[in-house]
């Protein structure tokens, strides 16, 4: 079972809107450890990597570019060089 430091927990709390804009589904860190780990999110270590990632699962991203990339409702940006990504 994967651990979450603090930096991706208040990470993710800070930016859960992003991908359930209809309302928070963690208010603590307890929370936010619990549902990463039910739904197998990733911390990877650049934006390379999530690039990679995305080619792993079979995601086309042939008309995005790293922007738009970022800017999808799975990946956040935990602040320090490294992402967050809730598969979906």
């Amino acid at each position: 079972m994967p651990e979450y430091d603090e930096a991706v927990l208040k990470c993710f709390l800070k930016d859960q809107s992003k991908l359930f804009p209809e309302g928070d589904v963690c208010s603590d860190l307890d929370e936010a450890q619990a549902f990463l780990e039910e739904n197998f999110a990733v911390v990877v270590g650049s934006l390379r990597e999530v690039i990679e990632y995305f080619e792993e699962e079979g995601i086309d991203l042939e008309d995005m570019d790293e922007e738009s990339i970022l800017e999808a409702d799975e990946v956040f940006e935990v602040g320090d060089g490294r992402y967050l990504i809730i598969e979906g």
